[in-house]
């Protein structure tokens, strides 16, 4: 039996140089940005050293890639996915993708550890080619969620996703960003999304107990790590282990959070027990009703 107590789980979200898109979503500002050879090369080259240390950290973890563009069009991405999916202290690795690239590499991962969390964008892919692809991904037995930024202009576009989805696959909806939903405004995406009311607006966060700087990391291409994508300040080093020194309960800083990747770990939210054996790839632990 494994104990956590004397090596404890880490949860990794991790984020490279990489900042190219395939998409051009105008809400985004690294839509249809192209990466210079270089920085595909440090790119590549950072995620080689953050697998290797994965591989040899000794201790439970679970990764989450975040990058600013779209990783899985890249193949190192896509072997760093499969790699560490078969590692057996690897309890789950996931990443954020548009789903744009193909899916038959998935075949070789180990699919009770590797996961997605998929984001569909109408205007960028035709709603019969990326359906297709979620139904590629059901067939494998890939674990997936899919979601949606609600936008207006998505509203229809989601609703005909949601009834064409298997039951079973959760499909989420993000507010957009400085957008203020009125209750109107809100009730139909909350009938796509039961969960929506937690994005619908930002968490006040200032002082309250998080699990990032203690269980959960952000970890850049060098190396940096801090407590979250969203706090700036360095906890320390991955490949040296300075940052572990610095591991230890802490209120968070700032005086909200309106992003998933951090909220979700507020321990006030409760949206660990939501999400449980989930959390890293938004897939609720039960059925909700809405669905």
């Amino acid at each position: 039996m494994r104990d956590d107590s004397v090596n404890p789980h880490l949860t990794i979200l991790y984020r490279g140089p990489l900042s190219s898109c395939d998409y051009d979503c105008p809400y985004c500002p690294f839509a249809k940005r192209r990466d210079s050879p270089e920085r595909l090369r440090r790119d590549r080259a950072a995620l080689e050293r953050f697998t290797a240390w994965t591989a040899e950290c000794g201790h439970p973890v679970s990764v989450l890639f975040t990058p600013w563009g779209e990783g899985l069009v890249r193949s190192w991405y896509r072997g760093t996915m499969v790699e560490l999916s078969r590692l057996p202290h690897v309890r789950r690795v996931a990443i954020q993708t548009n789903l744009s690239g193909r899916t038959g590499w998935l075949a070789e991962a180990d699919l009770d550890t590797l996961a997605l969390w998929v984001t569909y964008h109408p205007g960028q892919v035709t709603h019969e080619r990326f359906l297709a692809r979620c139904r590629e991904l059901h067939a494998l037995g890939v674990r997936f969620s899919v979601g949606v930024v609600g936008l207006p202009e998505h509203l229809q576009a989601a609703r005909r996703l949601r009834a064409d989805l298997p039951p079973e696959v959760y499909l989420w909806v993000n507010a957009a960003e400085g957008h203020l939903y009125t209750d109107e405004e809100a009730a139909p995406w909350a009938a796509l999304d039961p969960l929506f009311h937690h994005s619908r607006t930002p968490h006040r966060s200032a002082g309250l107990p998080c699990r990032t700087g203690e269980s959960v990391v952000s970890v850049d291409g060098d190396g940096t790590v801090r407590r979250c994508h969203f706090v700036p300040e360095v906890l320390g080093n991955l490949y040296d282990g300075s940052f572990r020194q610095a591991l230890r309960p802490r209120g968070c800083p700032l005086a909200v959070c309106d992003c998933h990747i951090g909220y979700v770990h507020l321990e006030p939210t409760g949206l660990y027990d939501v999400f449980a054996g989930g959390v890293l790839e938004r897939i609720p632990h039960v059925s909700l009703s809405g669905w």
